[in-house]
């Protein structure tokens, strides 16, 4: 019953996953603008701009900054409207007809959709910073016809956008499960063990690693139950449940702060729901064994 339940879990719709654009958005590349009015992706820093008062809403007709219109990025058809990408400085102004949400707020104030759309222009606003010289040479980088890709104008090698791989892991013992804290964290939220994957790592060895590493635990039949876009910058979050096999709980780098086992019914402050973190603890109840 375990395996088939780890099969149906569906992750497909949490924030920042295309699913979340299903019949909204389709992406494009950015030399397919088809010109004409549409709509406009404003982000500052973190923050996605929409209509005041309707969250729901991008601003749309000319630039809201008419001095970012010649740096307006195309990215798609937004409900069959050209969409366009522009990131505002920190030091501009909006109109006060415009309504800043954070992408990492606690709690949501944008529908999944326009999440969702912010973070791609997030990981593509980190793309473009990321692409202009080459890694190879240092040349300068142009676009390839009709995609992301870019290629430097001096050694020809080609360049596509860098999505980089994490685990993350809910760890179980019995009716407990594994919870940590970094000191960055909001005050008392603890969360889940997580970390990027090393040069010749299965994502489930990777699991296993960052536990090793960051608690002194070790753990066994490590299954893998879906993943997240996480665009802060570029990361896909691969989430996993795995059981105790032995060990106690001893910090072993300076990344965590404190680490403990949690029951249930006795859990500290969490993740934010947005999060693939809280998504797994949420379900813990599934994997616990009396």
């Amino acid at each position: 019953m375990l395996n088939q339940f780890v099969c149906a879990m569906d992750i497909s719709t949490l924030p920042f996953n295309r699913t979340c654009l299903d019949g909204c958005f389709e992406l494009s590349a950015p030399d397919r603008d088809p010109g004409g009015d549409g709509v406009w992706v404003l982000l500052q820093g973190l923050r996605l701009f929409t209509l005041k008062g309707q969250p729901e809403q991008l601003p749309s007709g000319d630039c809201p900054v008419p001095s970012l219109a010649g740096t307006a990025l195309y990215l798609g058809q937004w409900q069959e409207k050209p969409c366009r990408l522009v990131e505002v400085p920190g030091d501009i102004e909006l109109s006060v007809a415009l309504e800043p949400h954070h992408l990492r707020a606690t709690e949501p104030t944008l529908p999944a959709s326009l999440s969702s759309l912010g973070g791609i222009g997030l990981m593509i606003l980190h793309w473009e910073e990321t692409s202009r010289f080459c890694g190879n040479c240092d040349g300068r980088m142009a676009r390839l016809t009709g995609e992301w890709g870019k290629f430097c104008l001096q050694c020809g090698t080609h360049h596509f956008p860098r999505i980089h791989p994490c685990v993350i892991g809910l760890v179980m013992r019995g009716d407990q499960l594994l919870l940590v804290r970094k000191g960055e964290w909001a005050t008392g939220r603890y969360g889940l063990v997580a970390g990027f994957v090393e040069f010749g790592e299965s994502l489930e060895e990777a699991m296993a690693r960052e536990v090793a590493e960051e608690t002194g635990i070790s753990i066994t039949n490590i299954r893998y139950l879906g993943s997240q876009s996480w665009p802060f910058p570029s990361q896909l979050m691969c989430g996993f449940v795995a059981d105790y096999a032995g060990g106690d709980i001893e910090l072993r780098d300076q990344e965590l702060c404190a680490a403990d086992w949690y029951t249930l019914n006795q859990l500290p402050i969490l993740p934010p729901s947005r999060s693939i973190a809280r998504y797994l603890i949420d379900r813990a109840g599934q994997f616990a064994k009396r």
